[in-house]
Parts: C-alpha cells; sequence; structure tokens
C-alpha cells in the first residue's frame, strides 16, 4: 500500500512539473516534491501559492521568507514538526507581477491547478485539512462546494466533501499585523492541536 502512494506521489509530482496550461506561469517550477512533507501527515495544510523568497527559491513550503518564519513559530507552539505535516498550495507555481513581486493567483490559475490539488488529497487521504488564508479555503470550492468563510469559520472545526477541516489565517506579516500579532493565530492552533488529537484518537 505505502509503495503505491509513494509511486503515485513521484507520478504526480513530474505531472506537475510538466504542466504549462497557465500562461504567465509556464516558465515557473511547481513546487511539489518530497520537500512538501510527509505522505502520512497528522495534518494537510493548504496555503496560496509559492512566495518568491519562500518556497519559489528553497522548494520547500512556507521556509525560507518572514511568513515561513511565522508559521514556523505557530507549528513551535503546538509541538507539530515539518515531518508531521504535507504544505501544498492552491497554485504551486509563483504567481509574479511584471516586476517580479508577488501577486495573488489568478482565478484560472486557481481552477487550473485544482486538478492537481484535489490528486494530491485523495492520494494523501489526511485525517485533517487546514486551510491557511482565504484564497486556499476558495480553491476547495473547485473540488466540492462549501459556505466555508474565514469571517465565519476561522479556528472552528467543519466538515467539508466528508473530510474534517479547519480554516485557518495565512501567516504573512500583513495578515499578523492586520491582527495586531500572532496571539488570535495561536489560539486556532491550539484548536488545531485539539483536532489533530480527536482525529488520531
Amino acid at each position: 500500500m505505502e509503495f503505491s502512494k509513494d509511486q503515485g506521489f513521484i507520478e504526480l509530482c513530474s505531472a506537475a512539473a510538466a504542466c504549462t496550461v497557465c500562461p504567465e506561469l509556464a516558465d515557473k517550477r511547481a513546487v511539489l516534491s518530497e520537500l512538501n512533507g510527509s505522505l502520512q501527515p497528522k495534518v494537510f495544510f493548504i496555503a496560496e501559492a509559492p512566495g518568491r523568497q519562500g518556497a519559489d527559491r528553497t522548494r520547500r513550503p512556507f521556509y525560507g521568507d518572514k511568513s515561513g518564519e511565522n508559521f514556523q513559530a505557530l507549528l513551535d507552539s503546538i509541538g507539530l514538526s515539518r515531518d508531521e505535516i504535507f504544505i501544498t498550495n492552491s497554485v504551486m507555481c509563483s504567481p509574479r507581477t511584471a516586476t517580479d513581486a508577488n501577486r495573488k493567483p489568478m482565478r484560472t490559475e486557481i481552477r487550473n491547478c485544482s486538478v492537481f490539488l484535489k490528486r494530491t488529497i485523495e492520494l494523501i487521504d489526511p485525517p485533517l485539512l487546514a486551510t491557511l488564508g482565504s484564497v486556499a479555503l476558495d480553491a476547495l470550492k473547485l473540488i466540492e462546494p462549501h459556505d466555508l468563510t474565514l469571517k465565519n469559520n476561522a479556528g472552528r472545526p467543519a466538515e467539508w466533501n466528508g473530510r474534517r477541516i479547519i480554516p485557518l489565517y495565512h501567516p504573512s506579516p500583513q495578515v499578523i499585523a492586520a491582527q495586531r500579532g500572532l496571539g488570535l493565530q495561536l489560539e486556532h492552533f491550539q484548536t488545531l492541536k485539539h483536532a489533530i488529537e480527536q482525529a488520531l484518537a
């Protein structure tokens, strides 16, 4: 069984690496490899897109930039290691502006990449999903419709497509500044810790 999952993941990574469907992302490389984490994770995180200074440079989601530092602090707060999680994105290539700055992925790019997101979730079959930010939460609607929002559901376990899910805020410096610090997100990660314990019980 594990061999088939490993083999399936290798094939999925190859397919993502070869994808050139999105015109503005065709010259970028999908961030999907063994560096994304465990294929038997306690929790499966979905974020927005690889950052220019973070995952697109390091090839490891949430690593190498300030968002990555914040994410690591949140993981550390509940004693969760990178070896126990899997992280991917709504869009697996890094969207940039004409000046090479990070930009939000376009709706069409999210739709194009939802095929890979769906396949990854089905392959790994995690006990718990956690979305990081509104883009990731909305991306799941393309796989199976839902009415969850960050405003109403952040930090609250819910059901989606037969799975347990927790919508969380994105750990970007801008979001944390707007929340006046990490406090709220630290609270939500405590809820995540309890949800992990329940899922594994």
